[in-house]
């Protein structure tokens, strides 16, 4: 069975049916490709490599993620100079900038690039249009490391808005070549305002050929979207520095509906709950599953004793390893497969 947006797939996964509390457990929600696939590198970088493995930032940004891995043997650093020289370092999901790819060349670090595809798909298109003579425009938020990473392609060229009020203010050599891209993780009504400012003050602006905010952030936005409206509360699992974490509870908000970004469940205050009978859940795209089950676990010993999980769309995205992973753990020629 196809679902669409419109028409949401509610399957219950409660023992008690009858109870008069409910959670309404988003679907779509949690980890994404990208993110599967980030965390997957530095699992399989520390099973074939052994520890220590250093990764420049926050592979993604999840507290629980960040904490898991750094107990398997993980580093965690913010800047490369952090790195003994000819030591292996993995680049986060969220891409890094050429000048950064070219200090790790200099100390001769063994890089392995979790860069999620989707990121390096904006870093391609501002090569290209830098290369072409355009001005770009970055739409997106200043200090986010995906940001930074994308405007280094060509700082040159690149200006950074996160308002209307910046987009109606900007100035470029030419107004009729400037083209545009959007960080992955934006809210899509927030783009959408900014793209539209810079349409009308820009009226032959080019963008990419298909939208850069990824299909996860859209996807879980799209799910807030068609529950709000039925739920006295919103509940995003996600931690505060995370991106599209932050934009679901924008969007619920947006919509009329209390909502809160909670990291785990001994986030939520019971005055939240008060007077609520339908509590809507969900996750950012880079937390993990389990933090989810213990929000729940939490809700019903609170009398939420019936869990619908609300299918609003199917999501079955996949995105293979890095080359540096895959002739890792390839098999050696010659050798013999047990059981083959």
């Amino acid at each position: 069975m196809t679902t669409t947006a419109s028409e949401p797939r509610v399957n219950n996964l409660s023992n008690q049916a009858e109870a008069t509390k409910r959670v309404l457990l988003l679907k779509p929600r949690g980890f994404c490709a990208g993110v599967v696939r980030a965390v997957d590198i530095v699992k399989i970088a520390l099973d074939t490599f052994g520890a220590p493995i250093y990764v420049r930032k926050e592979i993604v940004h999840n507290r629980y993620v960040v904490s898991d891995l750094a107990k398997k043997g993980a580093i965690f650093v913010n800047e490369l100079d952090e790195v003994p020289s000819g030591a292996r370092v993995i680049f986060s999901a969220h891409g890094v900038s050429p000048a950064v790819r070219a200090v790790a060349k200099e100390r001769g670090l063994k890089v392995i690039d979790a860069t999620c595809p989707l990121v390096t798909k904006v870093h391609v298109e501002a090569i290209k249009f830098a290369k072409q003579g355009y001005s770009l425009v970055l739409v997106g938020h200043r200090e986010h490391e995906e940001v930074e990473g994308t405007q280094g392609e060509a700082p040159e060229v690149t200006q950074v808005v996160s308002t209307v009020e910046e987009v109606n203010n900007l100035v470029v050599p030419d107004p009729d070549k400037v083209a545009y891209l959007t960080q992955t993780t934006l809210s899509l009504d927030e783009a959408r305002d900014m793209i539209e400012a810079l349409k009308k003050k820009f009226p032959n602006i080019v963008g990419p050929h298909a939208q850069d905010i990824c299909y996860a952030t859209e996807n879980r936005q799209t799910a807030v979207k068609n529950v709000a409206h039925g739920a006295d509360l919103v509940l995003v699992v996600g931690s505060k520095n995370s991106s599209n974490s932050n934009r679901l509870v924008e969007v619920s908000q947006n919509l009329g509906t209390n909502s809160y970004l909670i990291d785990k469940a001994e986030d939520i205050q019971p005055q939240w709950l008060n007077d609520v009978d339908n509590v809507a859940v969900t996750a950012g795209a880079s937390a993990p599953e389990v933090l989810v089950q213990e929000v729940i676990e939490y809700l019903q010993t609170k009398g939420f004793g019936s869990v619908d999980e609300v299918e609003v769309m199917p999501e079955n995205v996949r995105f293979g390893l890095p080359p540096e992973i895959v002739q890792a753990i390839k098999p050696a020629p010659g050798a013999v497969t047990v059981g083959a």
